[in-house]
């Protein structure tokens, strides 16, 4: 992530919460485990405030893909880390337990949820913590704590379960400072963009958008829920087919 697009990302609760976790992690207590899990609903920015703090942190972030076997991981976290793969999976698993060790640097894991579908992943991500004792974050839905519970032996590890906060009328201020520069947006309307987003900070954000082109076409120099009128904004329905009720 460029330096310009971390100078555009809003400071909201989320990003505060994955910070405060992220120092915890790194500034733990000798004995104490070094994992977190930081999840929530798709659309409540856990990405966005995860790449920011990871950059802040040095941090190696990792998005995880469907498709990946246990060694397509090894191999990213690899590339990640600028380390050319050599070897077999358990090859590889030294490499990134010696990098983790030697750098102090975390380790996130975006849509960790692929993992946690399989024993095999999940085993191997805590061997990775075992081997290292870095920090580890893992991100993901919200059912992801769930799905970790089967996992005993890695679920007993995770020192901070963070679940990610609904999109607020604070965060939709700080929000609309980047998406709507210089066109003041007023508390009515912005409280009515946040009970159509049902927690989701991407709607906010996408309908602030919206609400900005609309402004520059009529000609606006600040917007209010009077002024927006009935006019149509995002919610993330699907729209209906012309004809139905």
């Amino acid at each position: 992530m460029s330096a310009q697009a971390i100078n555009r990302i809003a400071p909201i609760a989320n990003l505060d919460l994955v910070a405060v976790v992220m120092e915890k992690l790194i500034n733990r207590q000798d004995g104490l485990p070094g994992l977190a899990v930081y999840y929530g609903p798709s659309g409540w920015g856990k990405t966005t405030a995860t790449l920011a703090v990871a950059n802040r942190t040095r941090a190696y972030y990792v998005q995880m893909r469907s498709s990946w076997t246990r060694k397509d991981l090894l191999e990213k976290i690899l590339f990640e880390m600028g380390i050319k793969p050599i070897g077999r999976t358990t090859q590889l698993l030294d490499q990134i337990c010696e990098q983790l060790a030697a750098s102090r640097r975390p380790l996130v894991l975006d849509e960790f949820d692929y993992a946690a579908s399989k024993v095999g992943a999940v085993e191997l991500v805590r061997d990775i913590y075992e081997g290292s004792q870095s920090s580890l974050l893992l991100v993901g839905e919200e059912l992801l704590p769930n799905k970790l519970k089967k996992h005993e032996r890695f679920h007993g590890r995770v020192l901070n379960w963070l679940p990610a906060a609904p999109v607020s009328l604070d965060d939709a201020r700080l929000l609309a400072r980047i998406y709507c520069p210089d066109i003041p947006v007023a508390d009515d309307m912005l409280a009515h963009l946040v009970s159509l987003a049902h927690g989701s900070v991407r709607r906010v954000s996408v309908n602030l958008v919206n609400v900005y082109d609309t402004a520059l076409v009529e000609g606006w120099d600040a917007i209010d829920r009077a002024q927006w009128g009935d006019r149509s904004l995002y919610t993330g329905d699907a729209p209906r087919r012309r004809g139905t009720i």
